[in-house]
């Protein structure tokens, strides 16, 4: 009996599928539950999308997500999963036949957990070694929400008791991930009460780095050490962004300084309506890499020089204060992300392939589309008439359901239109929730600024800021401008020269990882959903 129980559990072994997306991309699925149908299943596969070049079919069932058994969790709890893992996401897969028949044999599935041997695929590839990941924990009133073990079977420190939906369950951190360092300290060869004074020293946020339960697995069979230099960063909740820049007629259009008693390069006195403005640079950015290269032990005159040598074109990583803050915490580079991102090199989606394949059209016809749509409604008895949908946890609205006839329909909205105002205001960067507040308060009339997806990829891609003056319009609101003359440059800073003012053309949205799409939320109310795009 124990040898046929054996030969069950090892026939009905799961594929484990890992896959990755872009910015603004889904993982090519739909996640389902339905009538008569056990399980949470694949449906409405994209072609060419990361899934389908996995190898994941129509009617696939999802066992675990990232390492969570899901069977028997509510299809919203499985969505929440996914949402919450950010831009790349590891399933455990079983056919739909497999499925049913260890469903019918009775096989206990939540014990199919090991990948220890087995291979990974990553969007079609074989994945690489495991990889630790960063988590930034912010402390709440409830503390940090976890609670960490000691195990007498296995040396280190693990993760428990993770309360759902909170700060470190929010944060990327799971049951069972082993605890490697605590803000760029390591702790493994640590007691269990100095890990936990170290905790409660450290105020009231924390950056750990952890391996999975899966990735603990291979480490140890493979004696191998990990260290932050190899971390993933996609659970970090502030990113870097990467700026490309193009030179226009007076330059980039920002200093760029060293500050007294501060280490780095950073980014003053932006011209509001240069490319550097336009593009979002913030005062007091961190440069942290210029094409790729990292200059924190560059100096002035040397990343000034890099600045020449791009020829007038050139990308910047670049940190806010308070994502700079979080990197230091935790002991680490951002080059981190530059490093993930490079190394991503994502399959392109089948809609990509068939743009790239679409012969290009003349110029007077590409400057004459290349422009967004002004939209003006008024409310009628049944709302708007379309649903705006968003990305959980990043930036980025479009318009679904556009209802024939209706005040959007009437106003020009067409599905998939890319959101970029709403009454004067950009919502870019936006959250989801936000942007829908911003529509309710609206009252009964709206304005919204669009742009079909296409022409938001191109505008984007050529650096133009998206405006209501491509239209010929003066935007409907500004904000008052205040610049001090450049003679009342602080004399502490050290250094200023011209040569180093820089303008900027294109803006960058902050890399995300992104993500997954929210159910389609109207103007006027929200609902949840049994069949969930992924």
């Amino acid at each position: 009996m124990f040898f046929d129980l054996f030969s069950d559990m090892a026939a009905y072994k799961p594929r484990v599928i890992s896959l990755t997306k872009k910015p603004r991309q889904t993982f090519g699925f739909f996640l389902r539950m339905e009538l008569g149908e056990e399980g949470h299943l694949i449906r409405s596969l994209e072609m060419g999308g990361p899934a389908e070049l996995a190898g994941i079919k129509d009617g696939d069932r999802i066992i675990r997500v990232n390492g969570t058994f899901v069977d028997g969790l509510s299809h919203t709890e499985v969505v929440e999963l996914v949402k919450n893992s950010g831009t790349s996401v590891t399933f455990h897969i079983m056919d739909e036949s497999t499925y049913k028949e260890a469903k019918a044999k009775g096989v206990n599935l939540s014990e199919q957990h090991s990948t220890t041997g087995s291979k990974v695929v990553a969007n079609g590839v074989a994945k690489g070694d495991p990889k630790p990941k960063l988590c930034y924990l912010v402390k709440s009133a409830s503390g940090f929400e976890f609670s960490l073990f000691t195990s007498n079977d296995e040396e280190g420190l693990f993760i428990t008791d993770v309360s759902p939906g909170g700060v470190a369950h929010k944060a990327g951190v799971r049951a069972k991930d082993r605890l490697l360092e605590v803000n760029g300290e390591n702790v493994e060869d640590c007691t269990h009460e100095q890990v936990v004074n170290k905790i409660k020293q450290a105020g009231n946020t924390l950056v750990f780095l952890l391996l999975d339960e899966d990735a603990d697995k291979v480490c140890r069979s493979q004696y191998a050490k990990m260290g932050s230099r190899l971390a993933t960063v996609k659970y970090l909740p502030h990113k870097p962004r990467l700026v490309n820049l193009t030179k226009g007629p007076d330059g980039f259009g920002f200093v760029l300084r060293e500050e007294p008693k501060q280490a780095g390069h950073f980014i003053k006195d932006i011209d509001r309506e240069s490319p550097a403005g336009r593009a979002g640079l913030k005062e007091m950015d961190r440069l942290v890499a210029v094409d790729g290269k990292e200059v924190d032990n560059c100096s002035h005159e040397q990343v000034v020089e890099m600045f020449r040598q791009g020829g007038g074109e050139c990308c910047l990583l670049v940190v806010d204060q308070e994502t700079d803050q979080m990197y230091k915490l935790g002991k680490v580079s951002p080059m981190l992300f530059w490093e993930e991102m490079k190394d991503s090199n994502l399959p392109p989606s089948y809609t990509e392939v068939m743009n790239t394949a679409t012969p290009a059209q003349p110029d007077e016809k590409e400057e004459e589309d290349l422009k967004p749509k002004l939209c003006r409604m008024e409310k009628s008895s049944d709302g708007y008439g379309f649903h705006l949908n968003g990305i959980q946890g990043v930036f980025g609205q479009f318009i679904k359901e556009v209802v024939k006839g209706g005040a959007a329909d009437r106003a020009g909205l067409e599905d998939d239109d890319m959101v970029v105002e709403v009454n004067g205001v950009n919502v870019e960067q936006s959250g989801h929730q936000e942007v829908v507040e911003m529509i309710r308060r609206s009252g009964n009339s709206l304005e919204m600024l669009v742009a079909r997806k296409s022409v938001y990829d191109q505008l984007k891609a050529k650096g133009v800021s998206i405006t209501r003056m491509l239209l010929g319009e003066e935007p409907k609101s500004q904000e008052p401008k205040s610049q001090a003359p450049k003679s009342q440059e602080p004399k502490s800073q050290e250094h200023s020269p011209e040569t180093s003012k820089k303008e900027i053309e294109r803006p960058e949205s902050p890399a995300e990882p992104a993500r997954q799409r929210t159910p389609s939320v109207s103007s006027s109310s929200s609902a949840d959903s049994i069949d969930e795009r992924l």
